[in-house]
């Protein structure tokens, strides 16, 4: 039997203007991304960061790289172009050439926000935050919400992703 061949992603994860047990999210997040990355059957390593900060801080980032003064609850910043949604689309992309790891990109979650969504939703701050995750990290890949079609294509991986972490 032929074993299955084990990818090693790196995540990073840091917090910025909020205290919170960094650590009680990192297993979260890691679960998120590594799922997300397995079900788009990524087949290289990849690096991801994340940055959980409070609505102060996310508003920050929104104005400075997207021109919209105003808090929201997560930004993604990809540094790989997809040609279609998803890791089918990947054509040519950058690794480091030192390591052979693709950086695909950065993820910013106000912590503050998700809170208060997940109060109104009436869900738990884990499952909204591994919902921010996994859209983030589609993001990421390639998938976009511009469109009616793209945005039930994506919402539809978000919600077996949740699934099969036990949010749904």
């Amino acid at each position: 039997m032929e074993q299955e061949k084990k990818i090693k992603h790196k995540l990073y994860t840091r917090c910025s203007g909020i205290e919170i047990p960094e650590l009680m999210y990192r297993s979260l997040i890691k679960q998120a991304v590594l799922m997300t990355l397995r079900s788009e059957e990524v087949d290289v390593p990849c690096v991801v960061s994340v940055l959980l900060t409070d609505n102060k801080g996310i508003r920050k980032y929104n104005l400075r790289y997207r021109d919209i003064d105003k808090s929201t609850d997560v930004l993604s910043f990809p540094m790989q172009e997809f040609t279609k949604a998803g890791w089918s689309g990947h054509g040519k992309l950058e690794t480091d050439e030192d390591s052979g790891v693709l950086p695909l990109g950065d993820i910013v979650i106000s912590v503050q926000r998700a809170k208060r969504q997940a109060i109104s939703q009436e869900i738990t701050l884990e499952q909204e935050t591994a919902h921010l995750i996994i859209h983030s990290a589609l993001h990421l890949l390639g998938y976009d919400h511009d469109t009616a079609n793209n945005e039930r294509v994506m919402k539809s991986r978000e919600k077996k992703l949740l699934k099969d972490m036990g949010y749904l």
